[in-house]
């Protein structure tokens, strides 16, 4: 009994075998994140992600999420394109800036009435038309870089203009070397009928007359002579071309005088001038022919000579807007000519209502 007297108590080992550095009531304290400070802070990392994020260019798969649905279109080539929209071989080519593109459509439903449509390749100008027409009728626009600026003058006479319409030969060229037919179309044109019916033999380019002086029905399809600026007056907003090197060379010489004769202030050059003097310098080399003027009339034969028009009636196959400057006033006269097709039939054209 002593000895258990004097035994030092034994310890349970279920209980805590030392002190608590605490006292018995204390209480953890909580981390509160939503403070006042916190929550500037947040809301003002949000605010500059929102600003930085749009700027910045994420590498593809950075991301598990795609910040812009139109980013794909930015690497999409001609090449890939020329291939996705091609039908027997032939492409049919337009270059548009976000100007034009009421133009653009009006035009557009104008080759769908012909059931050509489908060849139809937008080479655009700018990001904000390579993402429209691409968002309603994928896969048909491309942009080869850099691009024009959204905001850039395009006045016919214009620098704007002169940079817009320069370009054109390149990618025609890129596209003859793809191996296509190519056909090359300003939008300010509406068509009334089918016009490869009209691209008769196996010639390498295809053009027509700027000139509104009224040629015979059986006029020669050689090109016409030069003028008083000692070249001839085609027009460079209709051409078809064969992937042949006769048609190469001329869009090389065509590259080649617009280099020699670039835009200035005091000589307020375009891209037709330089066309026709490749032409011309070309003739000797190239097949050559002229399309039929009362099927493919220039807009100051067309719009100005109503004689001619009643007497080649249902003979016209392209109509061309020129000879008159300015947006409005060109969709003024089409309007008065039945020709502003938007107005009630844009549901045909593969774009619909912009």
């Amino acid at each position: 009994m002593s000895s258990l007297r004097h035994q030092r108590p034994v310890q349970n080992v279920l209980s805590a075998p030392y002190p608590s550095r605490f006292p018995q009531n204390y209480q953890k304290p909580t981390t509160n994140f939503l403070t006042r400070t916190n929550l500037i802070l947040l809301f003002t990392l949000l605010i500059i992600l929102g600003v930085l994020i749009p700027c910045i260019q994420v590498p593809e798969g950075f991301l598990l999420f795609n910040l812009n649905p139109n980013s794909k279109w930015r690497d999409y080539t001609l090449s890939d394109a020329a291939a996705r929209v091609v039908k027997n071989n032939t492409l049919i080519v337009c270059v548009v800036s976000e100007a034009y593109l009421p133009f653009l459509n009006n035009w557009l439903i104008s080759v769908a009435r012909q059931k050509q449509h489908e060849k139809v390749l937008v080479i655009a100008e700018d990001y904000a038309t390579l993402y429209k027409v691409n968002e309603r009728w994928p896969g048909h626009a491309i942009l080869v870089p850099p691009a024009l600026e959204a905001a850039a003058a395009h006045k016919f006479g214009s620098q704007g203009f002169f940079n817009f319409t320069a370009r054109r030969p390149r990618h025609l060229l890129k596209i003859l070397e793809l191996g296509y037919n190519v056909m090359y179309n300003d939008v300010d044109m509406v068509w009334l009928a089918d016009p490869f019916p009209y691209l008769q033999g196996e010639h390498d380019v295809y053009f027509m007359d700027d000139m509104a002086f009224v040629k015979p029905l059986n006029h020669s399809h050689s090109l016409p002579p030069p003028g008083k600026k000692g070249r001839p007056y085609i027009c460079s907003c209709m051409i078809y071309m064969r992937p042949t090197n006769g048609a190469k060379l001329v869009m090389k010489k065509w590259i080649e005088e617009l280099q020699d004769q670039p835009w200035s202030k005091a000589k307020k050059a375009n891209d037709q001038p330089g066309f026709n003097w490749a032409l011309m310098k070309t003739a000797g080399q190239v097949d050559l022919y002229l399309l039929p003027q009362a099927a493919f009339p220039t807009g100051g034969l067309y719009f100005r000579n109503k004689t001619w028009v009643k007497e080649t009636k249902g003979m016209h196959v392209i109509i061309h807007n020129n000879y008159i400057v300015g947006f409005e006033k060109k969709i003024k006269r089409f309007r008065d000519y039945g020709l502003w097709l938007v107005d009630d039939h844009a549901s045909e054209s593969p774009l619909g209502t912009l």
